[in-house]
């Protein structure tokens, strides 16, 4: 199989602008995530696609591979088709599936990646994989930043929101809840599929896009993992990853 991994990334991020290029150890973050990306030996080609010179143009010193993609892309998914298109063009090959790794998880490790893809190569229905991650605390799940999901008996999501779900004042024992990490793995033609799907109500309500596939009755197979990982939407954030990457074994396999 051919398979091509995506960063998706941009300067205009509304709840921390520049993000991408906000220093963890001396190295802008989407940096760290390229270079991580790249140590996956399942993915073929990495790209970091964003509408953002800036980006691009970092990018390109250090010797790596992006694509300018639109600056009207609200959705890292509708950024990710662009890109996709654009890059299977310009190599003349068509890839099988489509790694969609988010420009703000600076933690991310090849193992992960590798379970995403491992996850459709090994189960033709599969159309879709997402990684999932334990919330150990009520701050945490009453956090909007973090997108929970509830899934069926067989590990497919049903819902995902920004709120506490199922809700505390209904159910107040104890109930494992999961948070959506910002790896999503398509087959080629889920994701082409799915930028032309009518956008949908619960979508748009919960600030979420995996919610336009279940609407439309398409199947997301959700992947626990227990690395450790975390998604950087705030200063705050940013202040702790570079905390914790002070230890990362990762680093200095690509650290110049």
């Amino acid at each position: 199989m051919n398979i091509l991994g995506i960063i998706p990334a941009r300067m205009a991020a509304t709840r921390f602008p520049n993000k991408p290029m906000a220093l963890i150890q001396d190295m802008p973050m989407v940096e760290h995530i390229y270079h991580r990306s790249l140590l996956c030996n399942l993915i073929d080609e990495v790209y970091v696609a964003t509408c953002d010179h800036e980006i691009v143009d970092h990018i390109h010193k250090i010797k790596g591979k992006a694509v300018m993609t639109a600056d009207t892309h609200e959705r890292a998914t509708d950024r990710s088709a662009e890109a996709l298109e654009k890059i299977e063009k310009e190599l003349n090959t068509t890839f099988d599936i489509v790694v969609m790794i988010q420009g703000d998880e600076p933690l991310i490790t090849p193992e992960m990646l590798g379970q995403l893809t491992e996850a459709l190569i090994n189960d033709p229905n599969a159309e879709v994989a997402n990684l999932v991650q334990l919330l150990e605390s009520t701050e945490e799940i009453n956090n909007p930043n973090n997108v929970k999901v509830v899934t069926d008996l067989n590990n497919m999501a049903i819902y995902f929101s920004r709120e506490a779900i199922p809700s505390p004042s209904k159910y107040s024992k104890a109930f494992t809840t999961y948070k959506q990490l910002g790896l999503i793995a398509f087959r080629r033609e889920a994701l082409l599929d799915f930028i032309k799907l009518t956008p949908t109500n619960l979508e748009i309500i919960e600030s979420v896009d995996m919610n336009r596939l279940i609407e439309h009755n398409r199947k997301i197979k959700m992947l626990p993992t227990d690395m450790i990982t975390a998604a950087v939407d705030t200063p705050e954030d940013l202040i702790w990853v570079n905390e914790m990457m002070k230890n990362d074994v990762l680093l200095i396999k690509y650290q110049q």
